[in-house]
């Protein structure tokens, strides 16, 4: 899946969070995916910058990082200072990226159709995976689509007690480029520095079954790419979320069909 780039790093990414569809073995292998995409170089960046605004991007920004701090299978993130000061996290989407989701999400299909007629194509469900996979990735490359769901959780949890959403800017966000506050925060699969921060991590425990329960049956409507490399905490204990691209939607009939259960 590294080999064959970007679309297919993502695909295991999003197997590698099913296990009532995959494996348990392939699964771990699976993981280690999450954060292993090479970025796109700083030219071709600074390229869609200047394409999404309508002008230099020297003019929009007093300073943009050329080094990413996370890149992704569509979009990488770089830290940048606004016009008017603030901190910013800019994700940018991949050049070119839509003909290359076409392209490779084409190759998943046949590649389902062998998976579908070997001895285990009725339990894994492949075509139907690959669908799934499709409506997600082509909901991703829209980054107005992804500001305005960090929009909507960030008013659901407007409180702040459990749960930092960062702000979007508006006045900079396009369909290729989304700005939002700078979040500073330890990654949360990273156990021996929030130890060492002094964060009560039982507490962090308790907090996290709290957040993701409200998403589920308070709002339904909740935080569906939940790996590690999309959670921080805080230095006060609160929980960061970035990454708002995957999102997912209950009925109250949902929510109901869950609670029993």
């Amino acid at each position: 899946l590294e080999s064959l780039g970007p679309v297919f790093v993502k695909f295991g990414q999003l197997l590698s969070v099913r296990p009532d569809l995959i494996p348990e073995d392939v699964v771990r292998e699976l993981s280690r995916l999450q954060d292993t995409v090479p970025p796109v170089p700083w030219q071709e960046v600074a390229a869609t910058l200047d394409r999404a605004y309508g002008r230099p991007h020297s003019e929009v920004f007093q300073s943009v990082e050329a080094v990413p701090v996370a890149s992704a299978s569509v979009a990488q993130v770089h830290f940048a200072i606004l016009s008017d000061g603030r901190e910013a996290a800019l994700k940018v989407l991949r050049p070119g990226i839509g003909a290359v989701i076409a392209q490779d999400v084409a190759l998943l299909y046949l590649l389902a159709g062998f998976v579908a007629r070997g001895r285990d194509g009725r339990r894994l469900r492949p075509r139907e995976v690959v669908a799934e996979f499709e409506n997600t990735i082509a909901d991703e490359q829209d980054l107005l689509r992804e500001a305005a769901n960090a929009s909507q959780l960030r008013r659901n949890f407007a409180d702040g007690r459990l749960l930092i959403v960062p702000e979007v800017y508006w006045d900079w966000c396009t369909r290729e480029v989304m700005a939002m506050q700078r979040i500073h925060g330890i990654q949360v699969n990273a156990l021996d520095r929030i130890r060492a921060a002094g964060i009560d991590v039982p507490k962090l425990a308790r907090d996290g079954v709290e957040i993701f329960f409200t998403q589920v049956f308070r709002d339904g409507f909740f935080h569906a790419d939940m790996h590690p490399g999309n959670i921080f905490v805080a230095p006060d204990g609160r929980y960061c979320g970035v990454d708002f691209g995957i999102m997912g939607t209950l009925s109250d009939e949902d929510k109901g069909y869950l609670a029993m259960n």
